[in-house]
């Protein structure tokens, strides 16, 4: 018979297994010498949108309280993986690749958490190995469903056209955080930025103010190209940029991402200098920096407005095909949307009415609620 291994491996976040974690310190010999607890072992499964990545971060401070000592791990997608970093609550980030699904299939966990109603997370959700499951999983059929009864009502969601669009009133957060079991108290999101990040920010708000005093409002001019019909028209950002520009007190800022540079272009051509146009191709972690410079965003239902309330800005959302009762803008900001449309929210790629929803935004509303930030809430803040 085989002898087993004499060594007792460590229950210790520090203990890798193929280095000392302390030079010269043998801590299988000796025993840690700062014992780092693994404590619960909770798996986070959130590969779709990264707009809801940034909205889950928000259930870590439920799962701390929960659990205090733990090891938490988060696996999603690689375009959303930066926005793990720089997260205190979060030990082991993970990109959604074969040697990580390798990695986490021979683990074992006490809790995995799936905040996904896809094939491929619910399939390596039901593929791990843990105590107790949450969220959403596979049947024999493939189909998704509830892993129990936790996940009954953000599974009907998905189902019930009217339950979703006409009844809910709970937050994109709170219904997370039912079907995970979480402890729910309005959590904040958790998005971080770095120290070289920062000065960054501050480097750049000095390059582009005209005097300190100055109020910078960002327009996220983009969303997602699943749900382009989220978008305001570029007449729409001209003529706020042509309004607001009447006003030196404000800077104005053009934010976007990669599939919003010819737009964003378009809108500069047309203004000017009336606002200034930020890169839309430097990556993830320097597009949050390009957020953080503002002091208010203008932006519709989007990364960018997620990104938005995770940096604590002023934020004014436009809404129409998606549904105003799942944000939650921590008290900080406004939405505007068209309650008395019938057809709105409804989540269709496709309009067969023209766009009403986005042609009736209260463009001058919105032009009004940036005076009134600059003039009561920015210095009250």
């Amino acid at each position: 018979m085989i002898e087993k291994s004499r060594f007792e491996i460590p229950k210790c976040k520090n203990f890798s297994g193929y280095k000392p974690c302390f030079p010269y310190y043998n801590c299988l010999e000796k025993g840690c010498k700062e014992n780092n607890p693994i404590g619960k072992k909770i798996l986070i499964i959130n590969l779709d949108a990264m707009g809801d990545v940034i909205m889950t971060t928000a259930q870590l401070h439920g799962l701390k309280r929960k659990y205090p000592e733990s090891t938490i791990y988060w696996i999603t997608l690689k375009n959303a993986y930066p926005l793990l970093l720089n997260n205190p609550f979060i030990d082991v980030p993970l990109e959604w690749n074969f040697e990580n699904i390798l990695l986490l299939q021979q683990m074992e966990f006490d809790f995995v958490l799936n905040a996904d109603k896809s094939q491929r997370s619910c399939a390596l959700h039901k593929s791990i190995n843990a105590k107790e499951k949450y969220g959403f999983t596979l049947n024999e059929d493939g189909k998704i469903i509830p892993e129990n009864a936790f996940a009954d009502y953000n599974y009907l969601l998905g189902v019930d056209d009217y339950l979703k669009f006409r009844v809910n009133q709970k937050t994109g957060q709170e219904i997370l955080a039912e079907t995970w079991n979480n402890d729910y108290q309005r959590d904040r999101y958790i998005l971080n930025l770095t120290e070289e990040e920062k000065k960054f920010v501050h480097e750049f708000r000095q390059k582009i103010l005209d005097h300190p005093s100055q109020t910078i409002v960002g327009f996220n001019t983009g969303c997602s190209n699943l749900y382009p019909n989220k978008k305001m028209t570029v007449e729409q950002h001209i003529y706020l940029i042509n309004e607001l520009s009447k006003f030196p007190e404000y800077k104005l800022v053009l934010l976007g991402g990669p599939e919003d540079t010819e737009r964003n272009q378009k809108i500069k051509d047309a203004v000017g200098d009336k606002a200034v146009l930020t890169p839309t191709t430097e990556g993830l972690r320097r597009g949050l920096c390009y957020i953080d410079v503002c002091d208010l965003i203008i932006t519709g239902d989007s990364f960018g407005m997620h990104a938005s309330i995770g940096l604590g800005k002023y934020v004014l959302v436009w809404f129409g095909v998606s549904c105003w009762t799942e944000i939650d803008l921590y008290d900080y900001g406004k939405k505007f949307y068209q309650e008395d449309l019938e057809c709105s929210p409804c989540w269709k790629k496709v309009c067969p009415y023209n766009l009403e929803c986005i042609q009736r935004i209260d463009l001058d509303g919105m032009i009004k609620e940036v005076h009134r930030f600059h003039r009561e809430i920015k210095n009250a803040t």
